[in-house]
């Protein structure tokens, strides 16, 4: 699902300026939401992103019923996964911290 859900989105929508990954896709056991998780670089544009997304939603879902010919798709829910800036910025202070070290 997350596979066409991506190709979906590249076909269908347009994010000024912005670089629009999904990075993981958690349905709930009784398939009742599906949610999607969303990396954008700049991460500036994340709220412009998700907003357009959000407004998609419907359209997203409709298609992904008639490409997946299943009888119900899980409602999407859209969120900012920022786990990879969270990542450089956690590698960023590990080197800051290890120049500091080397210094001394």
């Amino acid at each position: 699902m997350l596979e066409e859900l991506s190709k979906l989105i590249a076909r269908e929508l347009e994010f000024d300026e912005a670089l629009v990954t999904l990075t993981y896709i958690d349905i709930s056991v009784k398939m009742e939401t599906a949610r999607v998780g969303v990396s954008v670089i700049p991460s500036a544009k994340a709220s412009a992103a998700l907003e357009i997304l959000q407004k998609a939603r419907p359209e997203l879902q409709y298609l992904l019923v008639k490409k997946l010919s299943i009888r119900h798709v899980p409602e999407i829910v859209f969120e900012i996964d920022s786990g990879y800036e969270d990542a450089a910025g956690i590698e960023k202070s590990l080197m800051k911290d290890e120049n500091i070290l080397d210094e001394e």
